[in-house]
């Protein structure tokens, strides 16, 4: 019976729903958790630092095959762990920029994965934020300092900002006791409204986030629907789950002989604009009907 080693920067329990999302990419290959498979999980729980000693342990194993999700840190944490075991990622950042692989159709050596390019829409996510509040002149951006991603996001939004004649504050926020000052900083800075950034840590603190953007009051848009499915306003992205199914049918592909080199990174091919009209409502906010027009998902 194979076993494979599913290494994570963030937490069993909030995660649960894309362990099953895995399960469900391995079972379209025919392996099933406990029947013709076994699985050693090592979660970090949002502290990246610990990433490198539980790739080790995983390569010390001898495991078949390294899943590395909950951010591009856990990818690159295997990858400095072995050259010999395959290893799958999922990744919010540019996986070549990176350094996880060689290039998106070619990956080279033992690593490929999935790359959702969160960091790459902040402008986007940016713009489609703005559209709900047309007088705003400052928005804020929370990010995770110690994320690899979150330079090029902010610089990415920035960017945006200038396009539209906004300014960007930038919030840090990368320990979870960040979030109650850097909420009171957004309040204090009074700001139109807030982005929250690409980062596994932060995806994994959805509730805590909801609850402070509800309880200040404070529009926020955010990179995956879980948050929106949690009470948050919007997001726009590709789906995570999806991500994760796919990642466990690549895992399976190289159960079966498959050799990462030769599997290309998979891009999404889906963006979708996800809005809670109920927390619209008790924020005071009209959404205008042409950010309504393109809203894949409204929820009532």
């Amino acid at each position: 019976m194979p076993v494979i080693g599913f290494l994570s920067g963030r937490s069993p329990g909030e995660a649960a729903y894309l362990v099953a999302a895995f399960r469900q990419g391995l079972g379209e290959t025919g392996y099933v958790e406990g029947k013709n498979l076994t699985i050693e999980y090592r979660w970090a729980e949002g502290r990246y630092d610990r990433l490198p000693t539980l790739a080790a342990e995983l390569v010390g194993r001898r495991v078949a095959v390294i899943t590395a999700t909950g951010g591009s840190l856990a990818g690159l944490a295997a990858k400095a762990a072995t050259t010999a075991i395959p290893i799958v990622f999922t990744s919010g950042g540019d996986p070549v920029k990176l350094g996880l692989v060689a290039s998106i159709n070619r990956p080279g050596g033992n690593v490929t994965g999935v790359s959702s390019i969160f960091a790459a829409l902040g402008a986007k996510r940016l713009e489609l934020l703005r559209g709900l509040m047309p007088k705003a002149t400052v928005i804020g951006l929370l990010v995770n300092p110690n994320y690899p991603s979150a330079l090029p996001e902010a610089r990415d939004v920035q960017a945006g900002a200038r396009t539209l004649g906004l300014q960007i504050n930038i919030f840090n926020a990368g320990v979870e006791s960040d979030f109650e000052p850097a909420f009171a900083a957004i309040v204090a800075q009074k700001m139109a409204g807030l982005l929250v950034g690409a980062d596994a840590f932060l995806q994994g603190q959805r509730d805590q986030l909801v609850r402070l953007a509800a309880r200040h009051a404070v529009p926020t848009m955010y990179v995956v629907r879980d948050f929106v499915d949690a009470g948050g306003l919007m997001s726009y992205g590709p789906s995570t789950t999806d991500a994760y199914r796919q990642v466990g049918v690549y895992t399976g592909r190289i159960l079966k002989g498959e050799k990462p080199a030769d599997i290309p990174v998979l891009l999404p091919t889906k963006f979708e604009l996800v809005i809670n009209l109920k927390t619209a409502k008790a924020l005071g906010l009209a959404i205008p009907d042409k950010v309504l027009a393109l809203a894949d998902e409204v929820i009532e």
